[in-house]
């Protein structure tokens, strides 16, 4: 017998269990973004020279097993070249910084495989909805391959991983998070109406955060906080010399420690005041629902975000506060998608 379509009520269920799977998803791909800023910031990441993506879930279990993984590591440039006096009980806590990295993405895998086979096979999924899914899952396999190929920068003869890999790791991984997001608002938000005329602020400000996160990342991978932990002067300046001092000039923005901390500098100051008018202008407006209390999220994150970056910089990239500073840009990231898709998700009048 052929499967009797779901009636609107049955559809609306199945697209409910559909949005919670999604943002389990999300919420774990979060916790995935947070483990690889702190892979990162420990110096981790480059502990595992070689990618066995089925054969290598199991960790080191005796005494013989770590001997061998700190053998292999002592093969490459970053114990070679820097970590030349590390011993076997300081290698340990940064192997497993990478290796829980590389299962919770395994993990992530399952988690969205499984469910969306279930879903497809009892054909729950609405028509349009199946490519987006596909989607995602190709997005999160290339996030998987991806990961590796930043590895892989670290392994020749620089101990330091390509930070413009680093930036396509982490923007993708961004990526693939609010795109799980806003999809899972598509199912659950109802219709209602805001005022339209703040839809493409709304949006620019959701691409500006995204462009944030991008520029973060080129900091991390360059190292740039270290040269001028001071603020608000760089040194004994605001604008500092040197900018642009590279051949080509925009080459510096990718490559000149300089040039890209000054730049991540100026973008914060840019959206701070741009999320502040918006605000600003959409709490004059007549807001419905919780958008009106996102907003006020919105700018309460922004001013933790400034803070943590602040932080960052004055106290000389702590782990914890370092950290905190990259996950709050994805929660800032999450809020503006938010308040974006109630702009978007217009009730027709």
């Amino acid at each position: 017998m052929l499967q009797q379509p779901a009636s609107s009520e049955q559809q609306a269920r199945f697209n409910r269990h559909i949005a919670y799977w999604l943002l389990v998803c999300a919420a774990v791909i979060f916790g995935m973004i947070l483990l690889g800023g702190v892979t990162r910031l420990t110096n981790s990441g480059l502990s595992m020279v070689e990618w066995k993506p089925l054969m290598g879930i199991v960790p080191p279990l005796s005494l013989a097993d770590w001997q061998e993984m700190f053998l292999k590591y002592q093969q490459y440039p970053e114990y070679q070249k820097t970590n030349f006096t590390m011993t076997l009980e300081e290698f340990k806590p940064i192997f497993m910084y990478e290796y829980l990295h590389r299962v919770l993405g395994r993990f992530i895998g399952i988690l969205f495989v499984l469910p969306f086979l279930f879903f497809l096979v009892t054909k729950r999924i609405t028509p349009g909805l199946t490519p987006r899914l596909l989607v995602m899952l190709v997005l999160g396999g290339s996030q998987g391959l991806l990961g590796w190929y930043m590895v892989k920068s670290g392994l020749v003869d620089n101990p330091h991983v390509s930070q413009y890999r680093l930036t396509a790791h982490l923007g993708l991984a961004v990526f693939v998070y609010g795109f799980i997001i806003w999809t899972a608002l598509d199912l659950l938000a109802p219709k209602q109406f805001q005022p339209n005329h703040l839809k493409r602020f709304s949006y620019t400000l959701s691409g500006m955060i995204f462009l944030m996160i991008l520029s973060g990342g080129l900091v991390a991978g360059t190292r740039a906080g270290v040269p001028y932990p001071t603020w608000p002067l760089m040194g004994d300046s605001f604008i500092p010399l040197g900018l642009y001092s590279l051949q080509p000039a925009w080459l510096s923005a990718f490559e000149d420690m300089l040039t890209i901390q000054f730049n991540h500098r100026m973008f914060a100051y840019l959206i701070v005041g741009l999320v502040l008018t918006f605000a600003y202008k959409a709490l004059k407006s007549d807001l419905q629902g919780p958008l009106k209390f996102a907003i006020c999220c919105f700018v309460g994150l922004l001013a933790i975000q400034v803070a943590l970056g602040i932080s960052t910089l004055i106290f000389y990239i702590p782990v914890p506060v370092a950290a905190a500073h990259q996950v709050c840009a994805v929660v800032l990231f999450s809020v503006s998608l938010f308040v974006s898709h109630c702009f978007s998700n217009q009730q027709q009048s």
